[in-house]
């Protein structure tokens, strides 16, 4: 009986698993026809630093809401430096719902966070200092109330009332004097008047 010769088996004839991807794999696993599909490859790609930086890309174009939920939930488990400085950008965002995902994410990375902070509050753009406002608001680090207190003092009104929304939801009666003395700062404007005298009633419990 003639002995049959196996047929050479090299590495690259193999399919790519997901959990070792490279970057343009990751690319094409995240890019599959199926939503369901599409959350597979999050999860396989999720634990490598590869695999995290395509999730980020992929968030700000992925289009279905189950998979944008799946690809911030590994990114908020996998949470690091480097995954908080790919998703600060999506604050300059045009759709809503990607920049609250963004400041949602953001919020659960407190720590990875915290360096960029002030930089986002001197942010010439006032929409980004703005969206900061409302991500400190929801940030738990102990230096949130202080960097709200840097927003109240912006010029732009809109930056203000972003941090008093952020300063209400934290409740810490040190904030108080610092929340009465804006309307001063804006007379006749009675959102910031009122705003201002809901948070100080929040804050004081009365």
């Amino acid at each position: 009986m003639p002995l049959i010769k196996a047929r050479s088996h090299d590495a690259d004839d193999d399919p790519v698993a997901p959990d070792t991807a490279g970057p343009a794999d990751a690319e094409t696993l995240l890019a599959a026809a199926t939503a369901s599909e599409r959350r597979a490859a999050v999860h396989a790609l999720e634990g490598s630093v590869d695999g995290q930086a395509a999730l980020c890309r992929r968030l700000a174009i992925e289009p279905s809401a189950s998979v944008r939920e799946a690809i911030l939930a590994a990114l908020i488990r996998q949470r690091s430096p480097a995954i908080a400085a790919a998703l600060l950008p999506l604050l300059r965002a045009e759709e809503a719902p990607l920049r609250n995902a963004a400041i949602e994410a953001l919020a659960e990375m407190p720590d990875e966070v915290a360096p960029h902070v002030e930089a986002l509050l001197a942010d010439p753009d006032s929409d980004v200092r703005i969206f900061a406002g409302n991500m400190l608001g929801v940030l738990p680090h102990p230096r949130a109330a202080g960097w709200l207190l840097t927003a109240l003092a912006d010029e732009h009104v809109n930056v203000c009332a972003a941090a008093i929304d952020g300063l209400a939801e934290i409740g810490d009666p040190a904030t108080a004097a610092a929340l009465e003395a804006v309307p001063a700062r804006f007379p006749g404007n009675s959102f910031i008047d009122f705003a201002v005298r809901v948070a100080v009633r929040r804050i004081r419990g009365c």
